[in-house]
C-alpha cells in the first residue's frame, strides 16, 4: 500500500475521533493519542532525513484530534522529500500497524 492512501485510510478511521476516544488505553504503548504521536514522530523523522535537515520534535498538541492533521502534514511532508520507495513503504506499513492497533 502507498503511504497516501495509508493515511486517508487512518484518518477515515480516527478523523472523527473525540479527545475522550483518544484517551483510551492502546496497550503498553500508552494511550490512542501516544501511540498516534510516536507515529507522527517517526514519519517526521523520516521526512527530515529525505530531505537532509535535523531531526526537530512534533509538538504534541493540547487536543489530540489533531493528530490527524499532523499525519496529513508530515507524510505530505515526507512525499515531497521524493525519498526511495523503500523510505515510503516503509512509512505506510508504520501507519497501516498503528491503525490495527487502533481498532
Amino acid at each position: 500500500m502507498d503511504l497516501q492512501r495509508a493515511v486517508d485510510l487512518f484518518v477515515g478511521q480516527t478523523g472523527h475521533w473525540t479527545a475522550s476516544r483518544w484517551a483510551q488505553p492502546a496497550g503498553p504503548g500508552g494511550t490512542r493519542g501516544d501511540l498516534t504521536h510516536g507515529l507522527v514522530q517517526r514519519i517526521a523523522d523520516r521526512a527530515a532525513d529525505a530531505d537532509g535537515q535535523p531531526r526537530r520534535p512534533v509538538p504534541r498538541l493540547v487536543a489530540d484530534p489533531t493528530l490527524t492533521d499532523q499525519l496529513r502534514v508530515v507524510a505530505a511532508d515526507l512525499l515531497a522529500a521524493t525519498p526511495p520507495e523503500a523510505v515510503t513503504a516503509a512509512a505506510a506499513a508504520d501507519v497501516e500497524a498503528v491503525r490495527a492497533a487502533l481498532s
